[in-house]
C-alpha cells in the first residue's frame, strides 16, 4: 500500500475517501493511534493524481463537493468506538472548523449571554448601543459594535451562533481572520446605525453580521468560485424568506430588519469590492 498522508480526524478522512471513491480511485482508512488516520492506496499508478486532491482537501475540508460524497456514500471503513470518542471528535470539528476570531466572537458571545442569564444587567448596559442618556457621550465609540454581541434568548443566540461558527470559519479558513474581523466590525457597526434610527437603541444581536456573511457568499460564490465559498441555493433562499417575513412582522418575535438589511449590503458590498480589485485575500 502507498501512503497518500495522514488526517487527525477520522471523520474527514472518511469523507476524503468517499469522494475519491466517486473519482474511481480506492482508498483504504487505518488507525495510526488515538488521534490520526492514515489514509492509503494500493493502484501506484493513482498516486500523483489522489496526493494532487489530497492537497486539495485539506486546503478546503468543507468545500461542498465532499460533503455530497458523504452523503451519498455508505461505505464507512472508520467507526466511533465509543461516545467519549464520538464527542471528542465533535469537539475537534467544532474547532477546526474555526479559527481565533470566530472562537473568540462565539465564547464571547455565551459569555455575556451567561451574565444575563445570572442577573447581571451591568454588562448589557454598558454594551448597548448609545441610548438618550449618553448619546452625546460619543468617546464610548465600542457602542457602535457591542450590541452584535447580546443576545435576549435561547433561541436567539444559538441561532446566530451557528450561522456565525458555519459562515464565519469557513471565512477564516480559506481567506483569512483579517477578512472575517473586517466584516464582522463593518457589518455590526453600520448596520446598528441603520436599526437605531429605524427603531430606537434597545436591538441587539449577531444576526446582522450574518446576514453579511451571507451577502459575501452569495456574491463571492457566484463570481469568484475559485475562493471556496459557496453555499447551497436552499440556505440562501430561506435567509432571503426569514429577511422579508421580518419586514413584514409574519416570524412572532422582534426582529432587528434594519440590522439584517444592512449587514445584507455590507456582506455584498464587501464581496463585490473584493471580486473587482481582484483582492489578494481572494485570489
Amino acid at each position: 500500500m502507498i501512503e497518500i498522508g495522514t488526517l487527525r480526524n477520522a471523520r474527514m478522512a472518511q469523507a476524503f475517501v468517499d469522494y475519491m471513491m466517486g473519482q474511481g480511485v480506492q482508498c483504504i482508512l487505518s488507525q495510526r493511534d488515538d488521534h490520526n488516520v492514515a489514509i492509503s492506496i494500493t493502484d501506484p499508478t493513482r498516486q500523483s493524481f489522489t496526493a494532487l486532491e489530497f492537497e486539495q482537501f485539506v486546503a478546503q475540508p468543507n468545500h461542498g463537493k465532499y460533503q455530497a460524497a458523504s452523503w451519498h456514500s455508505a461505505n464507512p471503513q472508520i467507526s466511533i468506538a465509543n461516545s467519549s470518542n464520538a464527542n471528542l471528535s465533535l469537539i475537534t470539528h467544532f474547532i477546526m472548523h474555526g479559527g481565533p476570531v470566530t472562537l473568540s466572537i462565539f465564547t464571547l458571545c455565551v459569555f455575556i449571554y451567561f451574565t444575563n442569564l445570572i442577573n447581571v444587567p451591568a454588562v448589557y448596559d454598558l454594551l448597548s448601543f448609545f441610548n438618550p442618556l449618553i448619546i452625546d457621550n460619543m468617546t464610548q465609540i465600542w457602542r457602535l459594535f457591542t450590541p452584535a454581541l447580546l443576545h435576549f434568548s435561547a433561541l436567539h443566540i444559538i441561532f446566530n451562533l451557528l450561522w456565525w461558527w458555519y459562515l464565519g470559519g469557513q471565512i477564516e479558513q480559506k481567506i483569512s481572520s483579517t477578512k472575517l474581523l473586517l466584516l464582522l466590525i463593518l457589518a455590526s457597526s453600520l448596520p446598528n446605525l441603520l436599526q437605531y434610527f429605524m427603531t430606537g437603541p434597545a436591538f441587539g444581536g449577531l444576526s446582522g453580521v450574518v446576514y453579511a456573511l451571507l451577502g459575501y457568499f452569495w456574491i463571492l460564490g457566484k463570481y469568484k468560485p475559485q475562493a471556496g465559498l459557496s453555499l447551497p441555493p436552499v440556505y440562501i433562499g430561506f435567509m432571503l424568506i426569514w429577511l422579508v417575513a421580518g419586514f413584514f412582522d409574519l416570524l412572532g418575535v422582534p426582529v432587528a430588519n434594519g440590522a439584517h438589511l444592512g449587514g445584507l449590503i455590507v456582506g455584498c458590498a464587501f464581496a463585490w469590492r473584493d471580486v473587482v480589485t481582484n483582492d489578494k485575500y481572494t485570489s
